[in-house]
């Protein structure tokens, strides 16, 4: 983790890329926020930009020599603002063009995942309410049903019984033309922050979520403070170094690079690991659990910003 003796001015001028027009713009608003003020503080000459509000090239137009991207979801993480960036030849943070699109698509992520032996809960992609109670009974209940490329719980729905097929399905319809219907795993929630190149990359302690009534939904997510996080996480002896081995392989079969964070499923039965997907911009907010998980292993909110934007880079190597 870079240390915050280098002078801040060498970082240039930066945009902090918030808000944007996705499901999840509020989220957005409040990591950039933070990410910004811890910016601010290092002494880095960092100034808040909304893609909602303004023309991307106005980026190049004012001289914009870095970008932090604290975007979440759709136009933000799937590729697009990446490859925006890419043409105009302004390094960011986060992964590439490529491993941004495939990791937003949840679908195209669990079978590159599945290719590569990676362990993720069985899943179907339906396009009807009849495809939907297809998948129900095929998977068994309970049932995840959720937008393919959608994140923070967003349009999703726990199925318990086929009468509610109907509902989920258009619930995760309106967010999303691709439907992902899901295998539920019970056991213990936990996550894994990723830090660094898709060539040597380094998982950060586990954060093990607690959410009332096993329920980790957007309210509870962001707005409540009734889920518990424990870092260090308590699992049985070497499960997390081997969770930690997984995620590492599952970013680096997907080419993400910079950072990222891994959400996964430890079956209470078996013990055994499945990842549900991986986050290429995960959240700053106060609740978020990357900046939880690096003040775990010594790493401070505005250190690990301060990090990440000294390696920006691009997919054709032009660093900041």
């Amino acid at each position: 983790m870079t240390a915050l003796n280098m002078d801040p001015k060498s970082l240039g001028k930066v945009a902090v890329l918030m808000g944007g027009v996705s499901a999840e713009r509020d989220i957005s608003l409040m990591s950039g926020g933070g990410v910004l003020s811890a910016l601010q503080k290092a002494g880095v000459d960092a100034h808040a930009f909304d893609p909602a509000k303004r023309a991307m090239d106005d980026l190049k137009r004012e001289g914009f020599e870095r970008c932090f991207i604290a975007l979440h979801g759709r136009w933000g993480e799937d590729g697009t603002v990446q490859g925006a960036l890419e043409l105009m030849g302004i390094p960011y943070t986060g992964s590439g063009v490529m491993a941004s699109a495939i990791s937003m698509d949840k679908v195209m992520t669990k079978r590159i995942w599945r290719f590569e032996g990676i362990p993720t809960p069985a899943w179907k992609q339906v396009s009807s309410e009849l495809e939907t109670r297809a998948a129900y009974m095929e998977l068994g209940e309970p049932m995840i049903v959720k937008p393919a490329r959608e994140g923070s719980t967003i349009g999703l729905t726990k199925v318990t019984n086929i009468s509610q097929c109907a509902a989920a399905y258009e619930l995760a319809a309106q967010h999303d033309n691709e439907v992902l219907c899901e295998q539920f795993i019970s056991g213990d929630e936990v996550t894994c922050p990723i830090l660094g190149p898709t060539s040597q990359p380094t998982a950060l302690p586990l954060v093990r979520i607690v959410a009332p009534d096993g329920n980790y939904d957007y309210q509870n997510k962001y707005f409540t403070d009734s889920t518990q996080y424990r870092v260090p996480a308590g699992l049985p002896a070497g499960e997390e170094e081997a969770i930690q081995e997984i995620v590492c392989k599952a970013y680096q079969v997907l080419g993400c690079r910079s950072w990222a964070r891994a959400d996964v499923m430890i079956e209470a039965g078996t013990r055994r690991p499945y990842l549900l997907e991986i986050n290429t911009s995960p959240g700053m907010t106060g609740h978020s659990l990357v900046p939880m998980s690096a003040k775990a292993a010594g790493i401070s909110y505005e250190a690990l910003c301060v990090s990440l934007l000294q390696g920006a880079n691009t997919d054709a190597g032009v660093r900041g």
